[in-house]
């Protein structure tokens, strides 16, 4: 393990971080968990399904001009969420390649939060959305990037007790989620004050930029029909903005904690070319923020390309640790 982590005092010491949490204000969402609206609410989306009798995972599915189809959302609620009267910080965790919006459920994220006072919304990202807007399509808009943070992130703070500043909300995903993580958290600094990636690629250049070459053909054969996430040319300044090694500034005064694997399945050539890369860019990262002075806690982990579950546990509880605690 490497840990060079900033505490969040140390943080609100510092004037970055103290212009950072209050360039977005310091607010909550609604008093009390009211149902969310059934009709577009200013936010672009309307909520065409809907399920809210699980006491704390809760479902809603919109229909939203961003999205070509209508994606869903999982909303999982801390224990005592409805007696507590309490406004709690937010983590939005972001799938992977091939996934979706359930995938954390069905990986056991109701265990891992037992007992944290921490909401979880967990959205659809497109089985290869790579939490961007394309810049091609030919089935529709894909605008996975607009959706998540102009609409679902107010959405959600409008309609649950979520804290609506710096220090109450933060990103995590696994491998494109982590892309994504890492990604969200940089061109939009004053959201999140904590990212984590587990197993998320972190240098898009590298290797004669074979993750965005990874993107650019996963995205054209299962979301785009023969359109790509970053253009054939590529947009250049698309993928600077997008790439983390090149925005190491906008990591400053944030907690970040990094997980790759070193031991992929020699047998699996996805697993191989996954984890070797993810591993290869997140240590390449790592020397980046070293240089630059930026905190971080990261582990190098046995095993390939999948979610570990003690990292997730122990990405929960320095989460918890770091953002404003439940009041």
């Amino acid at each position: 393990m490497t840990e060079h982590r900033p505490s969040r005092r140390n943080v609100l010491k510092t004037a970055g971080g103290i212009a950072a949490a209050l360039s977005v204000g310091v607010g909550t969402g609604l008093a009390t968990a009211a149902p969310a609206h059934a009709a577009d609410d200013g936010f672009g989306l309307t909520i065409v399904d809907r399920n809210e009798s699980d006491p704390r995972m809760w479902y809603y599915r919109f229909a939203t001009p961003e999205i070509g189809w209508n994606p869903a959302v999982n909303v999982l609620l801390p224990d005592g969420y409805f007696d507590s009267g309490l406004t709690y910080p937010v983590l939005y965790l972001l799938h992977g390649g091939l996934q979706d919006f359930i995938t954390f459920d069905q990986l056991g994220i109701r265990a891992w939060t037992a007992g944290r006072p921490l909401i979880v919304v967990m959205p659809d990202g497109g089985h290869a959305g790579w939490y961007s807007n394309p810049v091609t399509t030919n089935v529709g808009p894909r605008n996975w990037e607009n959706f998540h943070i102009n609409q679902l992130l107010p959405w959600v703070e409008a309609n649950f007790r979520a804290y609506s500043d710096y220090f109450g909300r933060a990103v995590s995903g696994f491998s494109m989620g982590g892309y994504g993580a890492l990604k969200y958290a940089a061109k939009y600094y004053g959201h999140f004050c904590s990212v984590s990636a587990h197993s998320g690629p972190a240098s898009s250049r590298r290797d004669a930029g074979a993750l965005i070459h990874w993107a650019n053909v996963s995205s054209a054969a299962s979301d785009l029909s023969g359109g790509t996430v970053y253009g054939v040319p590529w947009d250049e300044a698309r993928v600077t903005a997008d790439n983390p090694v090149e925005r190491l500034e906008s990591y400053r005064n944030k907690r970040i904690f990094l997980v790759a694997g070193t031991s992929p399945d020699p047998t699996n050539p996805f697993d191989t070319f996954n984890e070797t890369e993810v591993l290869a860019g997140q240590r390449e990262f790592r020397s980046l923020l070293d240089g630059a002075g930026i905190g971080y806690e990261a582990h190098e982990e046995p095993g390939g390309h999948f979610v570990r579950d003690y990292m997730m546990n122990a990405d929960l509880d320095g989460m918890v640790g770091f953002l404003r605690a439940a009041g």
